[in-house]
């Protein structure tokens, strides 16, 4: 049996993992790749997933960076079923096509900016056909029922406890007369999180995949980030400023919404202070936690039960609407804004830090995992100045980084989890995590559990079979091309001589034409004195 990882490795996106046994392939999530643009060139080569050639596909949860490039396969020749639970069906139904819109816009976007400079059009990554087709090919499947992805191999999902249907999976693989056990453990969610049951206990394994992406650190007492987010609210109240949210559509917002509604039982929300929910997705998202109130935990179907449900007051406002969001930035009054995308890389809430960043007196709060590359990391990294939808923006509102929201396990409660596997010959594969945390949490399970950790690579392929060390192959030039700085560093130098050269040619000319220049190349010194500031 094989293995090759084709994403979330040594990194938290673009979960993706094709297994082959018995000559069959099939994979386990097919996820965006999300970050700078060396990255998302990832998604549009197709050709280590050979999608023709994958017969079904498995999806842990509806998240993009799990789920996103599921059309991309689908356009690209992919046409096998599509295995999830029923709630991640329903949210990928909207989530998808949302996704799909986006590839639209941008290659729109891109063909208008093409087009003005005689470059060719782009295609989008996929489009709502392709998004539509995709979820046709869904089969849903509740927790705990069996099901075969292909011929040999038995499968079934557990709850992860990370949002509204996400998945643990079992496989028992049939090959050479033998079963070997593997479990992927998706995104694993925090115990006691408020909407979300609990994770699924497993206690066998011949090889877990185990995610990792607070490996090196635990998350703050929720009651401490309600304090926190509290804290917010009132110093934007107090200064008639805003509190900006970036939040991810499917979980994070819902539970935002759910604190919000405790904060305001409890005192602390001011009753006059609006809460705009101003995300399309997120709205949608909403309806679908409310559609399957059974797949929720019992303090939550105990609080509806009552009367009282808590993604639903009177201070909470849905902006369904581009004039609607676009009214919010006009609004002159205290008011909390919840917008996607949770890491600020996209959607509505680039227009809201455009708009408060840089107002002393807002707060922007930070609820959930900022990947390398986004503006969120920038910002919460401590920037100064980050440059959102082509301005740059000074960094003078307070910002909050508030840990006790994430829907990840902190690391703690990821060794709790897997201090329940009893097998002590399991291999422990460590995925969805940067490598800092991964070596971290790696040396922990270690010296603390005495089981083997491997960490792979991106296009790593791993050989399994019980009873041998796993025979790993990974070509780095592929997976980490260097970069010739020598190159660049060159090119720079030599750029910055011809400019030089040409100095006397400069000087006489006009004296505004000069005036032009000096103040683009100032622009270059700025970008050289950043790039510097950031080593």
């Amino acid at each position: 049996m094989k293995i090759k990882f084709l994403g979330a490795a040594r990194t938290v996106t673009g979960s993706c993992y094709v297994l082959e046994a018995n000559g069959r392939r099939f994979a386990v999530d097919c996820g965006m790749h999300q970050g700078n643009r060396e990255i998302d060139k990832r998604n549009e080569d197709m050709q280590p997933y050979a999608p023709e050639d994958l017969e079904s596909i498995l999806v842990t949860h509806a998240h993009i960076d799990h789920s996103g490039l599921l059309p991309r396969l689908v356009k690209t020749g992919f046409n096998g079923p599509v295995y999830a639970t029923v709630p991640t069906r329903a949210l990928l139904d909207i989530m998808l096509q949302d996704s799909a819109h986006i590839q639209e816009m941008e290659a729109e976007w891109r063909n208008y900016k093409n087009l003005r400079r005689g470059q060719p059009a782009v295609e989008p990554l996929y489009d709502q056909a392709d998004a539509l087709k995709a979820v046709g090919l869904i089969r849903p499947k509740e927790y705990m029922d069996w099901f075969e992805p292909v011929p040999g191999v038995r499968a079934r999902f557990l709850d992860a406890g990370h949002i509204l249907g996400s998945a643990v999976i079992e496989l028992f693989v049939q090959e050479d007369g033998k079963e070997t056990k593997l479990v992927f453990s998706g995104d694993l969610g925090r115990p006691d999180q408020l909407l979300i049951q609990d994770p699924s206990i497993v206690e066998t394994a011949d090889y877990l995949l185990m995610e990792s992406t607070y490996g090196n650190r635990d998350h703050k007492d929720p009651q401490k980030s309600r304090e926190e987010l509290a804290e917010a609210i009132r110093y934007s109240y107090a200064n008639g400023e805003k509190v900006i949210i970036p939040a991810f559509a499917v979980e994070r917002s819902q539970e935002i919404i759910y604190t919000l509604f405790i904060l305001a039982k409890e005192g602390k929300l001011p009753a006059d202070m609006p809460i705009y929910l101003d995300s399309p997705l997120a709205i949608k998202a909403t309806e679908v936690f409310k559609q399957h109130p059974e797949y929720l935990d019992k303090e939550t179907r105990e609080l509806i039960n009552n009367g009282e449900h808590p993604l639903e007051f009177p201070n909470l406002r849905f902006t369904q609407t581009a004039q609607e969001s676009m009214a919010l930035n006009n609004l002159r009054k205290p008011a909390i804004i919840i917008s996607a995308s949770g890491m600020a890389n996209a959607g509505r809430i680039k227009h809201h830090l455009r708009h408060n960043l840089w107002r002393k007196g807002a707060s922007i709060v930070f609820t959930g995992f900022q990947a390398m590359g986004t503006p969120g990391r920038k910002i919460v990294d401590g920037a100064k100045k980050i440059l959102i939808l082509g301005e740059e923006v000074a960094v003078n509102a307070k910002v909050y980084t508030i840990g006790g929201f994430s829907a990840h396990a902190g690391q703690s409660q990821m060794l709790d989890w897997l201090s329940n596997f009893r097998n002590k010959a399991m291999k422990v594969f460590l995925v969805h995590g940067e490598a800092k945390a991964q070596e971290t949490f790696a040396e922990l399970i270690r010296s603390r559990l005495g089981l083997e950790v491997h960490i792979p690579d991106y296009l790593e392929d791993v050989t399994l079979e019980p009873g041998r060390a796993p025979a790993i192959e990974v070509d780095v030039a592929k997976a980490r091309p260097s970069v010739d700085w020598d190159y660049l560093l060159g090119t720079t130098q030599k750029l910055l001589g011809d400019f030089r050269s040409r100095l006397g040619e400069v000087k006489s000319k006009p004296w505004i034409d000069q005036t032009e220049l000096r103040e683009r190349l100032l622009e270059v010194n700025q970008s050289l004195m950043k790039l510097n500031s950031e080593m």
